[in-house]
């Protein structure tokens, strides 16, 4: 039987309390419940919370941080739909261990790893201002030759190579392309460019030579070549991805 984590104590010195005081307290569009969930994201990210540990309460999130018991709820719901919490009657809201790569949402793939409490890290290859070809012009609602950034990076997940992705970003969209870090998506949140749905095409191939050795992948895994196009609330492209993602590593859902 598995043994759940204890329910961490929510004081001042908790850093879970501190996290989540210091984001809401920040100057922001963005609504209180998503800067709660982002926190707590983070805190997955940063090995704050561990898997299966145990959350505080929506009373005692809301008491201790003076916010509504909804905004925690909206939170926790939002958590829950992206993998990142469970809920369970007898046991609460628990981080969850479980790691699936979902393609309803435009989440990059290292995001998701993180929300899902997997240290990433990414290597990059090219970050470059580039004028775009015919067919990623056309993906992008651009005209032929129009200025797009080509972000080419090498993804790991708990020091494990498991992707190569490539993307193509409108130039307006990045201001200072040294400013990204590890998570494109990320970027995009600080900047208030905000995803919002993707189309996503899906397929299997073996790996060239090349992808083999960037990834450090065995010559009878295939890999599958996910095709997304991230657009905003208004259906304004803002990337075109190409993820070529180790077959063995991930679980790819749909709903």
């Amino acid at each position: 039987m598995t043994q759940l984590s204890a329910q961490p104590a929510m004081t001042e010195q908790n850093p879970l309390f501190s996290r989540l005081t210091t984001t809401l307290a920040e100057e922001s569009r963005t609504p209180l419940y998503k800067r709660f969930a982002a926190a707590i994201k983070e805190a997955v990210r940063d090995g704050i919370l561990v898997h299966e540990e145990i959350l505080p309460g929506e009373r005692e999130f809301s008491q201790l941080l003076s916010i509504s018991r909804i905004t925690v709820r909206k939170a926790m719901d939002e958590l829950e739909k992206e993998g990142v919490v469970f809920r369970s009657r007898g046991y609460g809201t628990q981080i969850c261990s479980q790691f699936e790569y979902s393609l309803k949402e435009p989440k990059g793939l290292s995001q998701q790893a993180v929300l899902r409490g997997k240290k990433p890290d990414t290597v990059w290859i090219n970050k470059s201002k580039i004028q775009c070809s015919a067919e990623i012009g056309e993906k992008l609602g651009l005209s032929k030759g129009s200025e797009v950034y080509l972000l080419k990076r090498i993804r790991y997940v708990d020091q494990q190579a498991v992707s190569v992705e490539e993307s193509w970003v409108p130039a307006r969209f990045i201001a200072d392309a040294d400013d990204i870090g590890i998570s494109l998506y990320d970027y995009f949140n600080k900047q208030q460019i905000l995803p919002v749905k993707s189309q996503s095409r899906v397929s299997a191939r073996m790996p060239d030579e090349a992808l083999q050795q960037q990834i450090a992948l065995p010559a009878n895994v295939p890999v599958l070549v996910i095709k997304q196009l991230a657009l905003d609330a208004q259906g304004n492209p803002l990337e075109y991805s190409i993820s070529y993602c180790r077959s063995d590593m991930y679980v790819f859902i749909a709903e």
